[in-house]
């Protein structure tokens, strides 16, 4: 009679375990396409976003997954003004007594992974978590360990946990696919048919913008994205009237722009010809925000090699960015000379770049060199100079280019040729991930 109660217990743990694992399986095929999307979006890894998610919601079957919709177990916070969800947890009252704690709740499961990014890239909390974002999206340990370090959980195993689990289920593939490997052809049919998608409605800083073609003006914009005029004028601060003329390629807003940069960047420098608008209109902030963060009089113009402040405020005066009117000008004659190139830019991201294979170092001279012997003169005639050996000149670098396709994202292209986001967006000049179809993009 023990031993068939034993059996019986045997094979029902067996029987739980198999169940739990065909939940898990079940969990990555219903929310992988969402953690690829977020990816790119966001640049959390689909690895470790699908591994957090699984052991934070113990695949969807937790309490807090099942009745608020949270799967990666985030709490309130003092800036969370959206719905709430309490119970016990880990808080206690001063006297030492477990109270109620505040999680938030979401409308659907792809809220609470959306949310989960901005949460880990929310500017407030680039001390704690912004290191996260330099290291390579396909190095899932790292990451692993970094969200441990960060103190994403109490847990001292933690970053073990992530590991294991995403080598269980293989989940580091994940982390190698863009948004094209999600679609079905009926997807792409639909997608194509989408009308932002036809008017080449695209987001930045999570607000819609449209590249201007050539002729195009705010009344034509208006009448073919449905956007009133009035609020095109009112996003874009200085497009000046309807019917003015808009430079080929360049971004019209269709919302409101954000007070501060979401992304990772913080700072701008400022380069030959740029205003304050055209930074306003590159990463997608009000432009009276983006004075008000530099302590910059309206309608001033910061001088070139003066950085910006994106996010966040300056606090003291002497810390602003230097007017043009402040900087001396360059002497006519010495402006030739002026290379911004030779201007050293406090790298922001990594910038290094790797030395170049292909390219000779450049003939040494000595210091100081001896003056030629001079013979006597027997003949009346000069001798003629003799010829010096040619020196070899450098190979050309080998440079790759890609045009843009429909669906190209930088993250595809950095996959497709070993590379890096940002190692394509400096060869580039791109302040930000926006590529549009027929773009000629240099990649290595």
């Amino acid at each position: 009679m023990e031993k068939r109660m034993i059996l019986c217990l045997l094979f029902g743990l067996l029987w739980l375990a198999d169940l739990s694992a065909n939940d898990r399986l079940d969990y990555i095929a219903r929310y992988k396409d969402i953690a690829i999307r977020e990816m790119e979006r966001a640049g959390i890894p689909a690895s470790i976003k699908l591994a957090q998610a699984l052991l934070e919601s113990d695949a969807g079957n937790s309490y807090l997954a099942r009745k608020a919709n949270n799967h990666f177990g985030i709490k309130c916070g003092a800036a969370w003004d959206g719905k709430k969800f309490y119970r016990l947890d880990d808080d206690y009252d001063d006297k030492g007594n477990r109270v109620k704690s505040c999680f938030r709740a979401y409308k659907d499961a792809e809220d609470s992974f959306i949310a989960h990014s901005e949460f880990l890239r929310d500017p407030a909390k680039e001390y704690r978590y912004g290191f996260l974002f330099r290291i390579d999206p396909t190095d899932y340990k790292r990451w692993a360990t970094g969200l441990k370090k960060a103190g994403y959980a109490t847990s001292a195993t933690y970053d073990q946990k992530l590991i294991r689990i995403i080598e269980q289920y293989e989940l580091h593939q994940y982390d190698l696919m863009s948004g094209d490997d999600l679609l079905w052809p009926e997807d792409r049919k639909e997608e194509e048919e989408s009308p932002e998608i036809a008017m080449g409605i695209v987001r930045l800083n999570d607000v819609k913008l449209i590249l201007a073609a050539e002729g195009d003006t705010p009344r034509k914009i208006a009448d073919r994205t449905g956007v009133s005029v009035s609020k095109i004028l009112r996003y874009n601060e200085q497009l000046g009237s309807e019917t003015a003329e808009l430079p080929d390629g360049s971004r019209v807003y269709l919302q409101c722009k954000r007070n501060f940069f979401r992304g990772n960047k913080t700072w701008h420098y400022v380069k030959e010809g740029e205003t304050m608008y055209d930074i306003s209109q590159m990463y997608g902030i009000k432009l009276d925000k983006l004075y008000w963060r530099n302590m910059m009089p309206m309608g001033s113009e910061p001088a070139v090699g003066e950085r910006v402040r994106l996010r966040k405020r300056t606090r003291k005066e002497s810390e602003r960015p230097k007017l043009r009117e402040e900087v001396k000008p360059v002497p006519e004659e010495e402006k030739e000379e002026l290379d911004l190139d030779d201007i050293t830019w406090p790298p922001e991201e990594d910038l290094f770049e790797e030395e170049d294979p292909f390219e000779e170092p450049p003939v040494k001279q000595p210091e100081n060199p001896k003056p030629p012997v001079v013979k006597p003169d027997t003949t009346g005639t000069p001798p003629p100079p003799k010829p010096q050996d040619p020196q070899p000149e450098p190979e050309p670098k080998i440079e790759i280019y890609h045009l843009v396709q429909k669906g190209d994202t930088l993250y595809s292209l950095s996959k497709r040729y070993d590379t890096t986001v940002e190692a394509i967006k400096t060869l580039n000049g791109l302040s930000d991930n926006l590529i549009s179809v027929g773009q000629n993009l240099r990649v290595q």
